[in-house]
């Protein structure tokens, strides 16, 4: 299986996810649009990663709109997504819900809780790494997968193999401290979570965090055509 990575700053890699791709025996293709302006083929895709970012959807790049585009060729295609993040917000746009302001800016550690069981095997209440002032709205058909204590819209499940997440599973600790020692002033302005930099990194990555990104892509790449 290919897997295609849509990264949009150089401090949101795929973590976790690089690892599931290498476990599986796949071979994964990390595309950085907002530099380079490249982006896959729906064709080449077998499976999309759509990872974070400080854009916002709504933003005028060329490749935004671009990178919706191939969103839309997928899920015609009933080719599997995941998105974090931005990348979640991508995909609930494209499939026609509303992208806004949250009612709380999030970042930092913080319990996301399981709203269904579609999933096999999640757990009722995990530990997340927030990064975000945005949120999506659900799209038409979509299942809420998890809400936090400040926001409702924290995951879905679209179909049976689209999935977006607000907040992060993906990153490990080498990833954290990069988010944190390069983007450290983000979680000091109105974050009510009211962690600092410093506080994030020490923090520590739960472990169960990569079992479920695991669980999380067996399940959307298993439910492909």
């Amino acid at each position: 299986m290919r897997i295609n990575v849509l990264q949009h700053t150089p401090t949101e890699g795929p973590g976790a996810i690089a690892d599931w791709s290498r476990d599986h025996g796949h071979e994964m293709y990390v595309y950085h649009p907002y530099q380079f302006g490249v982006l896959p083929t729906a064709e080449s895709t077998d499976l999309l990663v759509i990872l974070g970012g400080p854009m916002n959807p709504y933003d005028s790049d060329k490749w935004i709109a671009a990178e919706r585009q191939l969103i839309q060729q997928l899920l015609a295609a009933h080719k599997p997504m995941f998105g974090a993040c931005f990348g979640a917000q991508q995909i609930a746009l494209t499939a026609g819900a509303n992208v806004k302001a949250a009612p709380h800016k999030e970042v930092g550690w913080a319990p996301v809780y399981r709203q269904s069981d579609v999933i096999p095997g999640i757990p009722e209440q995990l530990t997340a790494l927030h990064w975000h002032q945005d949120m999506f709205e659900l799209p038409a058909g979509a299942t809420l997968l998890f809400s936090s204590d400040l926001v409702t819209n924290q995951g879905y499940l679209l179909g049976d193999n689209v999935l977006g997440l607000q907040f992060h599973f993906e990153p490990e600790a080498d990833n954290v401290r990069e988010m944190a020692v390069n983007d450290y002033q983000y979680p000091l302005d109105n974050n009510d979570l009211h962690q600092t930099g410093e506080e994030i990194m020490a923090h520590g990555v739960p472990a169960e965090n990569k079992q479920i990104i695991y669980r999380l892509f067996d399940f959307i790449a298993n439910n492909q055509d």
